[in-house]
């Protein structure tokens, strides 16, 4: 039942201050095993005033989905992302998993602040404060995506044309012998972390902006394309 989930597991159920209370931050979790390490990272980063999407992966088992729904059931600022995807190591399906809660969240009641990734083998260092305060000191209005310009020993993920191939039941990307067209609007590609801290502004711009949706048609048969997709854009002027 909720109110025993609530209870055995000691989930915080008001604001612990007035600034956090303030400044709400969204969080989008991409899980796929371990229920248990799932509901521990999910009790270690819980607010009240936050709001947290949750992707499961389609192909995940059928009673651990429905267990993560009975657990996200109990909340009101807790769900399950509308659109679900078969997700594959280093490929585009776990990028299109953001950004399908990306959505959710941007149409959602809450008005967050900073939407934060994370997978289900995450587990935060900082409390919810500090991770605020953090960003709050040296980040205010803008994201943490840090990066450089693509060295050359990872340039063949965006050079060369990647498929997704199934052998004994288990996915993974391979390269094609076929080579990519440059980058649309001329963008130069930055590499840089899949994961991030990002704006709700610089999220709606990611979900409208023409080249935004250029790069991401263009990222489409690139090798994990999320370590380059959010640091290239975060790179354009203005």
């Amino acid at each position: 039942s909720c109110s025993t989930v609530l209870k055995t597991l000691h989930f915080i159920t008001r604001p612990l201050s007035e600034e956090e209370g303030n400044f709400s931050l969204a969080y989008i979790i991409t899980i796929h095993k371990e229920l248990e390490m799932f509901v521990r990272l999910l009790r270690a980063i819980y607010m009240p005033q936050n709001i947290y999407c949750i992707h499961i992966d389609e192909k995940s088992p059928r009673d651990y989905k429905t267990a993560v729904q009975n657990i996200v059931n109990c909340f009101e600022n807790i769900f399950i992302s509308s659109k679900t995807e078969h997700v594959v190591y280093a490929g585009f399906s776990r990028l299109q998993a953001d950004i399908n809660c990306m959505r959710d969240l941007v149409n959602s009641k809450v008005q967050w602040n900073y939407v934060i990734n994370l997978c289900g083998q995450d587990y935060p260092l900082k409390t919810n404060k500090e991770i605020i305060q953090y960003i709050k000191s040296k980040w205010n209005g803008k994201n943490i995506t840090p990066g450089i310009v693509q060295p050359l020993h990872v340039r063949h993920r965006t050079e060369v044309s990647y498929r997704e191939y199934v052998h004994s039941g288990v996915p993974y990307v391979y390269p094609a012998k076929v080579r990519k067209a440059q980058p649309p609007h001329n963008l130069t590609i930055y590499f840089g972390s899949a994961y991030y801290i990002l704006t709700k502004g610089f999220v709606e711009f990611t979900l409208r902006d023409a080249r935004a949706k250029a790069l991401l048609e263009w990222s489409r048969d690139t090798y994990s394309p999320d370590e380059h997709y959010w640091v290239t854009l975060n790179r354009l002027p203005g």
